[in-house]
C-alpha cells in the first residue's frame, strides 16, 4: 500500500489490532446466526508526510450504510459543543442571512439546526440515509451524497459557493483525503473559511487512545500532515485551536492560498509541539503497540477478577471505540453480559463480533450492577452525572483508557 496522500511506500507499522468488523455494523437478533465479515485492522505511518492511516481493506459503502446507527444528537455535551461553535463562528466571520454555510457529514442536523434557527442559509451533505432523514425532519436541507472533488465541482458550477465549510469528525473518515480536500477548495468563496475538527494523533499517542482506531477512521491526523494535504489542494491553514473533545482534538481554520486571512502564531506553536512529541520520529510509532496491549490486558484482568468474585458488570455506551476495545480484548457476554446506550437506533441490537446485547439505560435501575464500564471514556463525566443515583446505590464506574480507573 502507498500513502493515500503523498503516495510514498508505507513500511512503518503503528498498530495491529487483529481482525474486526466495521465498528458501527450492529447486529439484529436474526443476524446472530449469519456469517459475519471482519477485516484486518492495521495502522501504518508514512515517513514522508507523517500521515497515520488504516491499511486499505474496506470500501466506504460497507462502512456508512443506510442504517448507520451513529446519531450525533445522542450526546448532550456534543450538542452544546455544536451550539457554542455556531455562535462563535457566526460572530468571527460575521455570518448573516446573505451567507451560505455547508457542513460535510452533517449527520442528524445536530449542528446545522442552529444556523437554521438563526436564519443563516445552510446545506448539509450526508451520505447515510438514516441520519439525513433525521436532519430533514428538523428543517435542515440535506443532500444525501459522499462529498468529493466531483460533487464540489458540481456545486461550484451552479454558484453554490460557501462562506463557511465545516466538518466535525469527518476528515479522518474519508478514504480519499486528497479528493475530499480538493472538493472543499472548489466550493469556497475567495475569502471563504473551512474549519475541520478531528482527534489529534498526538493526543492518541500521549493518552494511549488506541480504541479510537477503527475502519471508519481512514486517517489519524496531525497538523503537520494536514498542512501538507491542504497545500496540495491549494489551501492554507491560518489558525488552529486545541479542544478537549474526543480526548484531545484540533480545530483547524483554512482558506484558499490567496485569501486575506492573516496567519496566527497558534499554527507554529502546535507544529512545534508535534515535533517535540516525536511525531516525525519512527520510534514514536514503533513503541505504541505495547501500550495498547497493556490497556487490553488490564481490562481483561479486571473483568476476570470481577467474575471470580461474583461481582456484576455492565457496560455503558455502544460506541465504535468500545467495539474496538471489546473485540481486541476478546470480551464476550460471559464477562460483560450487556451494554446500555441512549440511542434508540442501537437498543435491541448487538455489538458486532462480541454479540453483547444493547439495552435501554433504564435496565441499569433494575440490575444495579456492581461495576459500570464506560466505554466512550470521552463522555465519562456526562455518563457519571446522568447515573449518579447508581453510584449512591453502590455502583462503581470504570474506564479502561488510558489505564484502568475505578471510581
Amino acid at each position: 500500500m502507498k500513502c493515500r496522500h503523498c503516495k510514498a511506500e508505507l513500511e512503518l507499522e503503528f498498530l495491529d489490532l487483529g481482525n474486526a468488523p466495521p465498528s458501527n455494523a450492529y447486529l439484529k437478533p436474526e443476524d446472530l446466526r449469519k456469517p459475519e465479515t471482519t477485516y484486518p485492522l492495521r495502522i501504518l505511518t508514512c515517513t514522508e508526510c507523517w500521515l497515520v492511516q488504516t491499511e486499505d481493506y474496506t470500501d466506504a459503502d460497507d462502512l456508512f450504510r443506510e442504517d448507520y446507527a451513529y446519531f450525533s444528537s445522542t450526546s448532550k455535551g456534543w450538542l452544546k459543543h455544536a451550539a457554542e461553535y455556531c455562535e462563535m463562528i457566526t460572530k468571527r466571520l460575521g455570518l448573516t442571512k446573505d451567507s451560505f454555510v455547508v457542513e460535510l457529514a452533517s449527520n442528524d442536523g445536530y449542528l446545522l439546526k442552529n444556523f437554521v434557527a438563526a436564519g443563516i442559509p445552510c446545506l448539509g451533505v450526508e451520505p447515510t440515509k438514516s441520519t439525513a432523514e433525521a436532519a430533514r425532519a428538523l428543517g435542515v436541507p440535506v443532500r444525501q451524497e459522499f462529498f468529493g472533488e466531483a460533487f464540489g465541482a458540481e456545486m461550484a458550477a451552479t454558484g453554490e459557493k460557501a462562506d463557511l465549510v465545516l466538518g466535525n469528525n469527518v476528515y479522518a473518515h474519508v478514504p480519499d483525503i486528497n479528493d475530499f480536500t480538493q472538493g472543499v477548495a472548489a466550493i469556497l468563496k475567495p475569502n471563504g473559511v473551512v474549519t475541520f475538527e478531528f482527534p489529534h494523533v498526538m493526543q492518541l499517542i500521549k493518552q494511549n487512545q488506541f480504541d479510537t482506531v477503527y475502519h471508519e477512521h481512514f486517517s489519524y491526523l496531525s497538523l503537520c500532515a494536514v498542512h501538507s494535504i491542504f497545500a496540495k489542494a491549494g489551501l492554507r491553514i491560518f489558525d488552529v485551536e486545541t479542544l478537549p473533545t474526543h480526548g484531545g482534538s484540533l480545530r483547524v481554520y483554512g482558506c484558499l492560498v490567496d485569501a486575506n486571512h492573516g496567519a496566527s502564531d497558534n499554527v507554529e506553536q502546535v507544529l512545534n509541539a508535534e515535533t517535540d512529541a516525536g511525531l516525525q520520529e519512527e520510534e514514536t510509532y514503533k513503541t505504541f503497540q505495547a501500550k495498547a496491549d497493556a490497556v487490553k490486558d488490564g481490562l481483561v484482568r479486571f473483568l476476570l477478577d470481577a467474575k471470580e468474585q461474583g461481582k456484576s458488570v455492565a457496560g455503558y455506551g455502544a460506541a465504535a471505540k468500545g467495539n474496538t476495545l471489546m473485540n481486541y480484548a476478546g470480551i464476550r457476554p460471559d464477562l460483560m453480559p450487556f451494554v446500555c446506550d441512549a440511542a434508540d437506533a442501537k437498543i435491541g441490537q448487538y455489538l458486532p463480533a462480541s454479540h453483547i446485547p444493547i439495552f435501554d439505560p433504564k435496565v441499569l435501575r433494575e440490575q444495579r450492577p456492581d461495576y459500570l464500564v464506560i466505554l466512550p471514556w470521552n463522555i465519562a463525566q456526562e455518563v457519571m452525572t446522568q447515573n449518579a443515583d447508581l453510584a449512591e446505590a453502590g455502583t462503581q464506574f470504570v474506564t479502561a483508557v488510558p489505564e484502568l480507573k475505578i471510581v
